[in-house]
């Protein structure tokens, strides 16, 4: 095979996105090799890619795959995070020349990331975010590079080019070194989960408070989608619950057990905010809020013994105003969260992670992607130090929100509604334009048992109080 006949890229492993993902190089005219442990797949692949098969070298071993693939050859792994990565990148090593590159672009751990970076002395490795599911690997996904900028820049033609477009402008970005794209793409996915958290629990206020059937609840959403909430999961979340069942004619929505699913994303950011002290407390309700749904038969049990918790709600408390101020100002909350633990680990790794430009690439091709993200770029390009709820346009949101939120999640206490992300949104606003807390009281009681010292309002230097020595 002739250099100028080699694929551009090569790609392993063709499971939903990695197919996805394969198609949308080729079709962006880029030749792609590709390989999958099931040569069945590969070829029933190439078979269906259809007028794309010509952009397509289908390979049956990791031999003829690298050999497939022009110099310096850059390989994307797309298979199950952790052991099956690793699996791949030993047996890729001993083939591959000092200046090849492996590209992960699968949802990894960023820890395991920077590991990988530093023990491949003998090959270059990437981490690549890549959000938007099925749909956005094969029409254009965000996508969050991690790595050395040289290795980015050497694939970021392609990587751009398959990303989606805002406005004209690639949603594909280099955002520092080392796993820095995997833990973008981490705390992507945290928000992701409040958001989800914060639209279900509205539409079980909707549901269970009001009494609403599943149609009229996807037409509430469809008029949120026009104003400020306008984003991609308003957006779905109007078609699924006014979606019919094939089978029954009922809504698909009240068929679905009420159990989340999750792939660990959400629970690493949850984790490592810890771990940077970030609060993002509604991000990690909705974590919680997942683990609690996956409890069926207890939650079964605690029924039949307490009574169901949801009660109907006066319809004269509720307005489709109160709950989309009350979803506009949650929603500005938890982004206010993910980008402060976003620039809480840019100072603890030393990564200089670009705020502005991870929301211009969340603005399109992502699960996320929302109206609201121009605003925060350009707030964030304008201060980046400073929280995105104290940015005029979200502070405007914030005073507009904030009573519709406080009122919303009162009638949920009242009436039996939980709401862990509404409320932990709600608490984290309270606590942040409270210039006077209550942490002196845990000062004084830590320094009365351990002696652990407090600094004083006045200025004496003073760090014990008079209880000194009387600690147990």
């Amino acid at each position: 095979m002739a250099q100028q006949d080699k694929a551009k890229i090569g790609l392993i492993g063709l499971g939903t996105m990695g197919s996805a993902l394969a198609l949308n190089i080729a079709e962006k005219g880029f030749p792609i090799a590709v390989w999958n442990r099931r040569s069945d797949a590969t070829r029933t692949f190439h078979a269906e890619a259809g007028d794309l098969a010509e952009r397509v070298i289908p390979t049956e071993s990791y031999e003829e795959l690298v050999a497939a693939i022009e110099k310096p050859r850059a390989i994307i792994l797309m298979v199950p995070a952790g052991a099956p990565v690793d699996e791949q990148i030993a047996a890729l090593r001993p083939l591959l020349d000092a200046d090849d590159m492996i590209i992960d672009a699968g949802n990894a751990n960023f820890h395991d990331t920077n590991r990988r970076v530093r023990e491949l002395d003998d090959v270059s490795f990437l981490g690549i975010g890549v959000s938007g599911g099925e749909a956005g690997a094969r029409h254009g996904p965000a996508i969050m590079g991690g790595g050395e900028k040289e290795l980015w820049d050497r694939v970021s033609p392609i990587l751009e080019a398959i990303s989606a477009k805002f406005k004209g402008e690639p949603c594909a970005a280099w955002m520092g070194r080392e796993g820095a794209g995997h833990f973008v793409k981490a705390v992507h996915n945290g928000i992701e989960y409040a958001d989800m958290q914060m639209i279900a629990e509205v539409y079980g206020v909707m549901r269970d408070g009001l009494g609403m059937k599943a149609d009229a609840i996807g037409d509430a959403f469809a008029r949120f989608n026009e104003g400020a909430l306008q984003s991609y999961l308003i957006e779905i979340s109007s078609i699924v619950t006014k979606a019919a069942d094939k089978h029954t004619g009922e809504p698909m929505i009240d068929l679905i057990l009420d159990k989340a699913g999750q792939k660990g994303t959400g629970r690493w950011t949850a984790i490592e905010a810890q771990h940077l002290a970030a609060p993002i407390p509604a991000i990690e309700a909705a974590v919680v809020a997942r683990n609690l749904s996956s409890r069926v038969a207890a939650r079964r049990e605690g029924e039949e013994l307490f009574g169901a918790a949801p009660m109907q709600i006066p319809e004269s408390t509720v307005s489709d105003e109160m709950l989309e101020r009350a979803l506009i100002a949650g929603k500005v909350l938890c982004y206010a969260q993910g980008f402060d633990m976003i620039a809480a680990a840019s100072e603890q790794f030393g990564w200089a992670l670009p705020l502005p430009e991870i929301a211009k690439v969340w603005r399109e091709g992502c699960i996320i992607r929302s109206a609201m993200l121009d605003d925060m770029a350009a707030a964030l390009a304008e201060d980046e130090d400073r929280n995105l709820m104290l940015a005029p346009v979200f502070a405007r949101y914030l005073r507009e929100g904030h009573v519709a939120l406080r009122e919303l999640v009162a009638l949920g206490a009242r009436y039996g509604h939980p709401m862990p992300a509404l409320s932990s949104g709600l608490s984290y606003f309270d606590t942040m334009r409270t210039a006077r807390g209550t942490a002196n009281m845990i000062q004084a009681q830590r320094d009365y048992f351990g002696e652990h010292g407090f600094e004083r309002i006045d200025g004496i230097e003073d760090e014990h109080g008079p209880w000194h020595g009387h600690g147990v």
